[in-house]
């Protein structure tokens, strides 16, 4: 009896708990979107002209779940889903989680998968009329075409002294995962104004929302700017040289003598034909049968270069090849030297920012809505498991429900397919791994300053798969050299001077050198038909 009473109280207190737990999540839930169901009645489709794009509910490849669709390329998307809670969600309160799923079905070359958390309508906008201008506080989600290849995190935060709302764009955000499968991306605001962007459950960015180091351009502008007012004075010098006014042409420098002269030395190979021409008619050349000499003129057999000389050393008018002539020093033009008067390179004046203002938090806008609005030459975009909520163990917990077992499921039947494929297609797998490789080398902190050259190189390589080798020596390169800079500080080594006539002799007399020799052009072959 009491081992049945213990049962029925163990049964209880983990029915309990398991309430407990539901009523935590739906407490710190805002807003998740499974799309179990069809979408009708409760997302609304722009009724703008231009979102030409049909949404579907399909089942995400492989799986049986659920997900809202871009079905057709070269398409403008748009739909919104209204927060269905009584006030708009605050931004300034607490931490707040925006978390969903993106898969591209069919890869992704151009477009875009992010989503729009919207002000409430009294901004200015109607869910039917949802379109690229409607107010919004955050735009968050991957975007890649071209050079682009980010995953976005914009705020647009009202300037409270000018009344206008900016774009602040998060600086060197992570890149789009480069392969077809169902990621999940969020992005964490804290109340110490902490925001990081997760990328399948791992940081791949950490900022501060009041950061100039984090923020472009930062929400808290500049104490002072320069002077608009102040203008450069005229005796104002920016020459750091200037030409040695004292410096006088040494009285053997001949600035007209050529650059090359005949080689006096040089005599006639033996053997040279002078007689014969470089060229000749071609003997099995004949004349088409549809040739018209009255249209087309008088027909000449096409030129072919005279086998007679190409056993002799040349043929034609023998000439004497040129050498650089010993005496050629170019133009005489003074060295340079330090300018006296030199006073640095100007700039105006700094004065107190009229527009400058302080803050302790952001003051964003609340959120009313979610909307997708996109322009994508791609189709095959599956949107799933939208969650918006005020703890992370709640993002966690979805995560690791919905999420994680779709994704594991497909690394292991593209894994699969990968080996089946066999060496034929090894290549290809090889080169995915090493993208993703890249693209994780793009995202590192201390290479954020080239962050856009390696992404570059990727991107050429990603749509010229023979140079994946070349790319992959090229980052291999750009990083040994950061490396290489920072353990040696970039230490340069001391080079001797010059006198300022010699210098001024070699440099002048190099640049002349450098300059491309007069070439004699190849005979031209005679046209095989003449103007009438």
């Amino acid at each position: 009896m009491r081992e049945r009473s213990f049962t029925l109280v163990s049964l209880l207190l983990v029915a309990l708990l398991s309430f407990s737990n539901l009523c935590y999540c739906d407490d710190q839930t805002i807003l998740y979107e499974s799309f179990d169901e069809p979408f009708d009645g409760r997302w609304v489709v722009s009724e703008k002209a231009e979102y030409q794009g049909v949404w579907k509910h399909e089942k995400s490849e492989g799986h049986d779940d659920y997900g809202l669709l871009v079905s057709e390329k070269a398409k403008k998307y748009g739909i919104v889903k209204e927060l269905d809670v009584d006030e708009p969600l605050n931004l300034n309160e607490g931490t707040v989680v925006l978390q969903y799923e993106a898969r591209f079905q069919e890869g992704l070359e151009c477009g875009g998968a992010y989503l729009k958390y919207l002000r409430p309508q009294e901004a200015g906008w109607v869910p039917q009329g949802f379109d690229n201008d409607s107010p919004y506080s955050i735009m968050f989600g991957p975007d890649k075409c071209g050079a682009t290849n980010k995953v976005h995190f914009i705020l647009k935060h009202k300037n409270p002294k000018s009344g206008e709302f900016v774009e602040h764009h998060l600086k060197f955000p992570p890149s789009v995962p480069f392969d077809k499968l169902s990621h999940v991306y969020t992005a964490i605001l804290k109340p110490d104004n902490e925001v990081r962007i997760l990328v399948d459950g791992e940081e791949k960015k950490k900022g501060n929302l009041l950061s100039s180091e984090d923020f472009e351009p930062p929400l808290i502008p500049s104490k002072t700017i320069p002077d608009p007012e102040d203008k450069k004075p005229e005796d104002w010098d920016e020459r750091a040289k200037i030409p040695d006014p004292n410096a006088v042409k040494p009285d053997d420098w001949d600035e007209d003598a050529p650059m090359e002269i005949e080689d006096e030395e040089a005599e006639k190979p033996q053997g040279w034909l002078d007689d014969e021409p470089e060229e000749v008619e071609d003997p099995e050349a004949s004349k088409p049968e549809d040739w018209d000499d009255e249209e087309d003129g008088e027909w000449e057999a096409p030129k072919v270069s005279n086998p007679k000389c190409e056993a002799a050393p040349g043929c034609g008018e023998w000439k004497r090849p040129m050498k650089r002539n010993p005496a050629y020093k170019g133009k005489w033009s003074s060295p340079l030297i330090d300018n006296p008067a030199y006073k640095g390179i100007w700039k105006p004046r700094d004065i107190p920012n009229p527009d400058y203002f302080e803050l302790e938090r952001p003051n964003l806008e609340p959120i009313a809505a979610i909307g997708i609005e996109i322009w994508t030459m791609q189709d095959g975009i599956l949107f799933d498991n939208i969650l918006i909520a005020k703890d992370e163990k709640v993002a966690e917990t979805y995560r690791q429900s919905t999420w994680k077992p779709k994704f594991d499921v497909e690394k292991e039947k593209q894994k699969a397919e990968d080996e089946a494929a066999g060496e034929a297609d090894g290549l290809k797998s090889y080169q995915k791994k090493l993208f993703d490789l890249l693209y994780k080398v793009a995202d590192i902190s201390f290479l954020s300053a080239y962050k856009s050259k390696i992404m570059e190189l990727i991107e050429k390589a990603e749509t010229q798969p023979n140079l994946t080798i070349g790319v992959l020596i090229s980052v291999v390169v750009v990083f040994l050299s950061l490396f290489l800079k920072l353990i040696f500080g970039g230490a340069k080594a001391k080079v001797e001077k010059k006198k300022p006539e010699a210098a001024a002799e070699t440099s002048t007399s190099e640049a002349k050198t450098e300059e491309k020799e007069e070439t004699v052009p190849a005979p031209r072959k005679r046209q095989t038909r003449r103007e009438s």
